[in-house]
């Protein structure tokens, strides 16, 4: 193999790893909208599940005054 070859080889080389890094960081972007995307849905599931155990602990409440089991 002489020495042109062996430049267009690495040249080859080089191209397909210049895009498989350009891949990698169209990932790695997709990856972090997804992340943010799954934090912001997590908290909002928080909220809505903190809303949700206060609503029951006020049923809670009121069919214990309904029975008549006041404190």
């Amino acid at each position: 193999m002489n020495v042109d070859e062996r430049i267009e080889r690495l040249t080859e080389r080089h191209e397909a790893l210049t895009q498989n890094v350009e891949l990698l960081v169209t990932e790695a972007k997709q990856n972090s909208d997804n992340i943010r995307k799954l934090v912001e849905t997590s908290n909002r599931d928080a909220i809505n599940i903190q809303a949700l155990a206060r609503i029951a602990e006020i049923h809670e409440r009121r069919i214990t005054n309904v029975e008549g089991d006041r404190p």
